[in-house]
């Protein structure tokens, strides 16, 4: 096969206006170092939504043009390039955000290389899985354990390796509270992995679905954060809180529920006024995680203890799935699947 279907993006744009195209392209050849995967599945982000209509481009990203998006893929080994080692032809793969580091910074040499200041991300440096092929680093590809759904793995390698790399930064346990704010694709993988540390899941969040998800996987209680009178009443209520909606007025209801000396992590970008110095909270942020986290994942996914909650479509309606996860009409994780 020399050609392929993807969906390609020349200029960001609103998704009004179709910037996405599905049509053939040349199949990428693996470099030295590289794979080739023939892409299974690829799970839709909101950062995906973000760079499609343009709202990083001042940032840089895309980084080239055209450009295929998709950063949460799963596979199997088409070709293997030179010096590759660990993979053969056939094997099941998946590939996180997190495309290459440097492997020589402080940071990749102590475990946190997804800081490497040079580090390329997949779908926005480089092309992503939006398609049926792609090129993958052999150094930041994982093989899938063989009890798990491609399509349903899929997800593991974003809101999997986000959720986790976030809780873990928490020192909570049986008697403690964790509420969890956000409860899309992210956030209903983060309820699951606060449950396993044995304490108390509070899923806040507004959409009955994303609601009712979070109590099969595991939360204790819920909330409907457009409920006023119920989040007033668990005002400084929990011991841990863990946020995954871009909105400051979510952090303030974080903040709020929060209990004096608790830790608020942050999954996405927030802005904080009028904290409150007396209540000595701690807030921290979490970008991804380490490869020895996402082993860790897939470790837990293949027995059974973690799951995802993903609705799949067809490689080729992107256009159509990205405006329902705009919409908010999805329960947790879209996924495009080719197969």
């Amino acid at each position: 096969m020399t050609t392929m279907y993807a969906n390609e993006l020349e200029d960001p744009a609103p998704l009004s206006e179709s910037p996405l195209h599905w049509r053939q392209v040349t199949v990428p050849v693996p470099g030295p170092g590289q794979i080739l995967i023939d892409v299974s599945a690829c799970g839709v982000c909101r950062s995906n939504l973000h760079m499609i209509e343009g709202d990083w481009v001042d940032g840089g990203v895309p980084a080239i043009s055209p450009i295929i998006p998709g950063h949460e893929v799963t596979g199997t080994v088409a070709a293997l390039g030179d010096s590759v080692n660990g993979f053969a032809v056939g094997d099941r793969v998946g590939v996180q955000p997190l495309w290459w580091t440097c492997e020589e910074c402080d940071y990749c040499t102590s475990g946190r290389e997804q800081l490497c200041h040079q580090r390329k991300i997949t779908g926005e440096d480089v092309n992503g899985g939006y398609g049926q092929a792609m090129v993958a680093n052999a150094a930041h590809t994982y093989h899938v354990p063989d009890g798990l759904d491609l399509a349903e793995a899929a997800p593991l390698f974003c809101p999997g390796i986000t959720a986790f790399g976030a809780v873990d930064k928490l020192d909570v346990g049986p008697g403690d509270t964790v509420a969890i704010f956000g409860l899309g694709g992210v956030g209903h993988m983060a309820v699951q992995f606060a449950a396993l540390t044995g304490a108390e899941v509070v899923a806040v969040g507004r959409g009955a679905d994303h609601l009712r998800v979070a109590s099969d996987l595991g939360a204790a209680r819920t909330i409907n954060s457009s409920d006023r009178d119920a989040l007033a009443g668990a005002a400084d209520s929990v011991d841990a809180a863990v946020t995954f909606a871009p909105s400051d007025a979510v952090t303030g209801h974080a903040l709020e529920m929060l209990k004096r000396g608790g830790t608020l992590v942050a999954g996405i970008p927030l802005s904080v006024e009028g904290l409150p110095f007396n209540k000595e909270q701690v807030i921290k942020t979490s970008l991804l995680g380490s490869r020895e986290q996402m082993r860790a994942v897939l470790e837990l996914a293949a027995a059974g203890t973690i799951r995802t909650v993903v609705d799949r479509f067809p490689m080729a309606q992107a256009t159509a799935v990205l405006g329902l996860l705009a919409d908010g009409k999805l329960r947790s994780r879209a996924v495009l699947d080719n197969t």
